[in-house]
């Protein structure tokens, strides 16, 4: 089986349900919202949800693309830093118990974690970010040996504010062979780094995952005509509209993609998911629909439960489900 390699933040979710938004108004967090804070602040928030019982998840959109390809068998690496310390520790022994060769280096700054307070009935989740040793992920921490033996390599795209690091290690991958791939993750990030973006895409990714919202920051068209924009630049383009589905785009071959049914509590994780069971299915040289059908299957799994990590039965349900969208696409 095809290999995949990715790199990204290494951040733990520190996640608390709460019973009202009196904390998000003590620290100044806007509901439904992602702010970054110092270390004194991360620190603060952090004992200020212990009183409310919190649930610890190792986690970043690029952990959380390789944790799935590795339960799909993928062989999967991560590329990472964090510090000395105990979530640093979670984080690399989470993510070797779901079969993920972790590739970590260290920092002398505690490790990144992101404050998730989940108020009201509909779980709205907002989110305090200290990044801390991620940060300090830089160029010099890679090498070609480290990509070599990968078949895929998977970008996280908060990371692309680091251009100096995205800039060699999009020149490593493809170095070394690998099928570039890259989830666009925010639409700020994208407006603010808009000429990278556009190289990257256009000399270096082989494979974009954007929402509606990125697609527009970085096409300035609506979603339809986005898709067309990225296909003409690279050579798969996905964009996701949310509980309306998606949109795989190659050559001048589309589909539109319906989502798969779910009972959603919870939309955290689902790009990262489709990510995950698009590059699986396409590293098996599915067609391009049924790729687009294997994301959206393992994404609605993910809706269904707090957080990013799906539990056992809906692992089950999911892989049953897919393995016969193989099979129909097999014969």
């Amino acid at each position: 089986m095809k290999s995949i390699l990715g790199i990204g933040n290494a951040l733990t979710d520190v996640l608390a349900v709460l019973p009202d938004d009196t904390l998000l108004k003590k620290y100044h967090l806007p509901k439904g919202s992602m702010q970054h804070v110092d270390m004194e602040t991360g620190d603060r928030i952090w004992e200020a949800l212990k009183e409310y019982g919190v649930k610890y998840v190792p986690g970043g959109s690029a952990a959380n693309t390789l944790t799935c390809t590795a339960i799909f068998g993928m062989p999967s690496g991560f590329i990472g830093k964090i510090g000395n310390d105990d979530l640093g520790n979670l984080f690399k022994s989470t993510m070797e118990q779901y079969g993920v060769k972790a590739q970590m280096l260290y920092s002398r700054k505690s490790s990144g974690r992101c404050m998730v307070f989940i108020t009201g009935a509909n779980a709205e989740r907002t989110f305090a970010d200290y990044m801390g040793a991620t940060l300090e992920l830089g160029p010099d921490d890679l090498s070609i040996e480290q990509f070599q033996g990968y078949d895929y390599f998977h970008i996280e795209g908060y990371l692309v504010q680091n251009q100096d690091l995205i800039s060699k290690a999009a020149r490593l991958a493809k170095q070394a062979g690998c099928t570039i791939s890259i989830d666009m993750a925010s639409y700020n990030v994208v407006e603010s780094n808009d000429a990278f973006f556009h190289n990257l895409v256009e000399n270096y990714v082989d494979i974009v995952f954007a929402n509606e919202s990125e697609a527009r920051a970085f096409t300035k068209k609506e979603p339809r005509e986005a898709i067309d924009e990225l296909a003409r630049l690279c050579d798969i383009a996905v964009v996701k509209v949310g509980k309306d589905g998606s949109m795989v785009k190659q050559g001048d071959e589309y589909h539109y993609i319906p989502a798969w049914p779910a009972a959603t509590i919870d939309a955290t994780g689902a790009g990262d998911t489709y990510a995950a069971g698009f590059l699986y299915a396409h590293s098996l040289g599915m067609p391009l629909k049924v790729c687009g059908e294997i994301g959206s299957v393992i994404a609605a799994k993910v809706v269904e439960v707090i957080g990013t990590k799906i539990d056992v039965p809906r692992w089950k349900a999911a892989k049953k489900e897919i393995r016969e969208l193989i099979a129909a696409n097999s014969k």
